[in-house]
């Protein structure tokens, strides 16, 4: 079962240059927000995928989530986002959870790949790093699920925004800086002020400054003044060596 969570109307003929995928409603906004808004500034066609619908959420219901959501990516200009009904703290790296991922990586038919980083406090964030490329490959095997044409995202990346690591790349995002903090804010539920949770989350106040913060340090390392982090794999390829970006000294 998937639950439509769009922007726009869902489309079967929907095609993606650049697909996100996510555990929560609302993490895609906090690790490459800006990201996904760089790249439809540019004419490329995002998309996001959220597994679960937050259902265990200590604030607000699956169905505020979807709300929010819904106005989130309307402000990111994604063109199309939906959500799986993985459960909601409990994600598993099964053949079932891959087939679903599968059938969107076949329909979508992304150029690029956003996934979280494997190192992440809550298990779903590091569970859905392996299961996001493990459905990678198991896209590409025309004998799986023969009806649907096989298809693998030419890059899989990684969004470390939490993570522990040194970033491969940082990503500009200063100029969409104000609207990634708007699509995040767009989750009342989660981060307006109330009781619920008060011990957990930042007080709304914060946010604005934490994000905000963490962004200007990404930025510092790439010579920008905002930025979000990611991590690839691959070594990287380099044409011309006076091309290549960020002063040494």
């Amino acid at each position: 079962m998937m639950s439509a969570a769009s922007a726009q109307p869902a489309s079967e003929s929907f095609r993606a240059d650049v697909l996100a995928i996510a555990a929560h409603r609302d993490d895609v906004e906090q690790t490459c927000g800006g990201t996904l808004l760089r790249m439809a500034s540019r004419g490329l066609r995002t998309a996001i995928l959220d597994l679960t619908r937050g259902e265990a959420g200590t604030r607000g219901s699956a169905e505020d989530r979807e709300r929010e959501a819904n106005e989130a990516a309307r402000l990111l200009g994604v063109g199309w986002r939906q959500a799986l009904d993985l459960p909601d703290g409990a994600i598993e790296n099964t053949l079932e959870n891959r087939l679903k991922i599968v059938s969107v990586l076949r329909q979508l038919r992304p150029r690029v790949l956003i996934l979280p980083f494997g190192q992440a406090r809550h298990p779903d964030h590091a569970i859905v790093a392996t299961l996001g490329y493990d459905a990678c490959f198991l896209s590409g095997l025309s004998k799986v699920e023969p009806h649907l044409a096989p298809h693998r995202p030419f890059k899989v990346v990684y969004a470390s925004l939490y993570a522990d690591v040194r970033p491969t790349f940082i990503v500009d995002i200063t100029p969409f800086i104000e609207q990634r903090h708007t699509s995040l804010m767009a989750y009342r539920s989660q981060y307006a002020n109330q009781s619920a949770g008060s011990g957990l989350f930042v007080p709304e106040a914060e946010i604005r400054e934490r994000t905000f913060a963490e962004a200007r340090h990404y930025g510092l390392l790439a010579g920008v003044r905002y930025g979000e982090p990611f991590v690839q794999k691959e070594v990287g390829l380099v044409d011309d060596l006076t091309l290549v970006p960020v002063q040494s000294i």
